[in-house]
């Protein structure tokens, strides 16, 4: 078992990576109340299950899997479960799924009288080694991602590898990608054993991925400035997946920023990246339309005025920041987009 702890004053709390700490979960996790149990259908329902056997009085909602429920109509549907069941400021949100439910789960516990408790128990790759941890909770608003949202830090994060072993090749991927940008700005060696050996110890890679983002959120809790490194990838990223969201097949989040960071990288980085993301099945191009494309990533959050703050890498295991156009963005991304 590790325990990473994040420092953050009265918001600290304690990150517990070990396999079957689902089955612990009792002990872990403050469950003796009511508690909203977030989940999706893809998510296999005995994880749900097992959180609620452990709670006094539990509601198990099953949303169906997708972003297209990290909205407001779910939102406010969340809140009206919980009202009904007369929820106080002393029971407890569990999300139990990826990125989505956390985000989601975590928004409606930052609101709901003005805040209660809130647990993440990711079951994806992706949520274990990023989105779970950080206090990031929001929805999805006007066709733009995280639009509407919150810091939030949860009480607690519980993360069993072993659930990973329902995830598809696909789902596995998209987390390995969040787990390269990580190594690309923070850890030189952490990316060579990436690189070298694709199926390094995957226990390993979640708890150093975890410590690079502890570690940020430590100093800049708010995104004022560190934490903006951690949106390596996902200017372009976020874009390209605001519009993919409209297609028939569209792109994951980790697929989409793993184009995003090929956008921003050296020719030598970038080499480096396209084999890792080759060897994973992760597309390394795309296309779709200019326009819409530099639409998309000025209503970036990230943006002033006509200039977007985006994260660079040009030696792996560092960063830089800088400000750029659009045009400037679009220009760098040659090689990766096929634009029309």
């Amino acid at each position: 078992m590790s325990v990473l702890h994040m420092e953050l004053g009265a918001n600290s709390y304690d990150i517990t990576v070990e396999r079957g700490a689902l089955n612990r979960a009792g002990e872990l996790l403050k469950l003796e109340r009511k508690v909203l149990i977030v989940t999706d259908d893809g998510v296999p329902k005995e994880y749900a299950e097992k959180i609620a056997s452990f709670c006094a009085e539990p509601h198990i909602v099953t949303l169906p899997m997708g972003e297209q429920n990290k909205c407001m109509k779910t939102y406010s549907d969340l809140l009206e479960v919980m009202v009904k069941n007369e929820f106080d400021r002393n029971d407890c949100v569990v999300a139990v799924g990826g990125g989505v439910m956390g985000d989601l789960a975590g928004f409606v516990a930052s609101t709901y009288m003005r805040g209660v408790d809130f647990y993440n128990v990711p079951t994806t790759l992706l949520s274990q080694i990023d989105s779970s941890i950080g206090g990031k909770v929001a929805v999805d608003f006007a066709g733009y991602k995280n639009l509407v949202g919150a810091f939030y830090q949860p009480k607690a994060v519980l993360i069993d590898p072993n659930v990973l072993s329902t995830l598809s090749s696909r789902q596995f991927a998209c987390g390995m990608a969040e787990a390269v940008k990580m190594f690309a700005t923070f850890n030189a060696k952490m990316f060579e054993a990436v690189e070298k050996n694709p199926d390094e110890d995957i226990d390993k890679i979640i708890i150093e991925a975890l410590k690079i983002k502890r570690d940020v959120v430590e100093k800049d809790e708010k995104e004022k400035g560190l934490r903006k490194v951690l949106n390596f990838g996902h200017t372009v990223g976020h874009a390209i997946e605001s519009i993919e969201e409209n297609s028939d097949y569209p792109l994951f989040h980790g697929e989409c920023v793993g184009i995003g960071m090929l956008c921003l990288s050296s020719p030598e980085v970038a080499g480096r990246l396209r084999r890792i993301l080759h060897r994973m099945d992760i597309p390394t191009s795309w296309r779709g339309g200019e326009e819409e494309l530099k639409a998309a990533m000025l209503h970036d959050k990230k943006a002033k005025g006509d200039r977007i703050t985006v994260i660079k890498v040009d030696t792996v295991g560092t960063f830089k920041e800088e400000k750029l156009t659009v045009d400037e963005i679009v220009k760098r991304c040659g090689e990766v987009l096929v634009l029309s």
